[in-house]
């Protein structure tokens, strides 16, 4: 069947973030909302029969998971990445943040340090600081077009001091850029050579954009399978954030133990059938959904990258390798008067991420969702556009 990305659903009432949030982070309620990472789609509509049904029964008590839910994520996993995983390698998790918290727990002490890469994810930095540990930053270098890592100042860093812990954004959030076996596997060797263990986060990895294919971190060498953490879910791809459907995989079984046995012991990877039911079905039912998505965001993205300098050559519009986030560079606007970068944005009507919350190198960037319709888009460049003029006029 032909899905329907088209349609603006009103999601007025339904106490998302993107609008609850708008009069508190930028002072205004009347923003075209364009900036918290989940999509303007309707969740599919197999998922939500399968939660309709479910619901329908008048008892919501103590359940089990159901048949079949980890062998969904078995074959979602080969079908998108040819990844051959086992069903012990893995255990549900309440959230890939949570997850990040619960692996500083477990696998650093108070005071330990954490290695993170900005700009990045903004709430990898919150949580462990918030835990009490140091964050150590490795930043990324941009080029122009993507981010790139610096492993001399890796190793610099590891050489002078403890690290425990290293939290890996793949594909990289905000930057949208999926990181190479080469990049990867270098990245892991410095991290062993160090015992360094990596906690990997795709919850993008499943939104390859322009033929690009992603590598599981886990997969690229015996080095990683050793120190590797990867945690995903069907959240981002399938549109359900809201339900907390995310999932850890991790092959070394001693690593595995450790962790595993930390999370039973206070029940912190107990799952909600909720999120087990709807994880089965998306990655059961959900294929022709995904691939109609992929190529309705990646349009989305062509449209960005074609007809934003148009209207304002200062902004550069990179393309994102995956997922529905695009990392504005609008850096040059400071030719036309604009001191501050999202102002700009805001007094244009629009609500993205200013892209110094994800920390260092995110100076002068936007991260743009183009996970909506493309009205809604033609619409917000509308608004660019005439701001811009004022500036030049």
């Amino acid at each position: 069947m032909n899905y329907d990305f088209d349609t603006i659903i009103d999601r007025r009432g339904t106490d998302t973030v993107k609008l609850r949030q708008l009069k508190t982070l930028f002072g205004r309620e009347d923003l075209l909302a364009l900036w918290v990472a989940d999509m303007e789609f309707e969740t599919p509509p197999f998922i939500r029969k399968v939660l309709e049904d479910r619901l329908s029964h008048p008892i919501y008590g103590y359940t089990m998971i159901p048949d079949g839910y980890w062998q969904s994520i078995i074959d979602w996993q080969k079908y998108m990445h040819d990844w051959d995983i086992k069903e012990e390698w893995m255990t549900f998790i309440s959230g890939i943040v949570k997850g990040v918290g619960l692996s500083i727990l477990h696998f650093t002490g108070k005071g330990d340090s954490v290695i993170i890469q900005p700009p990045v994810y903004h709430p990898f930095k919150r949580v462990i600081e918030s835990n009490g540990r140091v964050v150590i930053n490795n930043p990324l270098r941009w080029d122009g077009t993507r981010l790139h890592m610096d492993f001399d100042n890796l190793e610099d860093i590891l050489k002078r001091r403890r690290c425990p812990l290293f939290i890996l954004t793949s594909p990289h959030n905000p930057g949208g850029c999926m990181w190479d076996k080469e990049t990867l596997t270098t990245l892991a060797s410095i991290c062993h050579k160090y015992n360094v263990t990596v906690v990997s986060d795709e919850i993008h990895a499943d939104m390859p954009l322009y033929g690009k294919k992603h590598i599981p971190f886990t997969t690229v060498s015996q080095e990683a399978a050793q120190i590797g953490v990867v945690f995903n879910a069907p959240s981002k791809t399938f549109n359900m954030a809201g339900l907390v459907s995310s999932y850890a995989i991790v092959p070394n079984p001693q690593l595995r133990k450790g962790f595993y046995d930390f999370l039973g012991a206070s029940d912190l990877n107990d799952a909600t059938f909720i999120a087990t039911l709807a994880t089965r079905a998306a990655y059961t039912q959900g294929k022709e959904w995904h691939r109609q998505m992929l190529a309705y965001v990646q349009a989305n993205i062509d449209y960005v990258a074609e007809e934003l300098p148009r209207y304002i050559p200062l902004i550069r519009v990179p393309k994102p390798d995956a997922s529905f986030l695009v990392w504005l560079d609008g850096r040059d606007l400071k030719e036309v008067g604009v001191n501050s970068v999202p102002n700009f944005f805001v007094e244009a009507g629009l609500a993205l991420n200013d892209g110094t919350m994800f920390g260092e190198g995110g100076e002068g960037f936007m991260r743009l969702n183009v996970g909506c319709p493309r009205s809604l888009l033609e619409r917000a460049l509308e608004q660019l556009y005439n701001k811009y003029r004022t500036l030049i006029s």
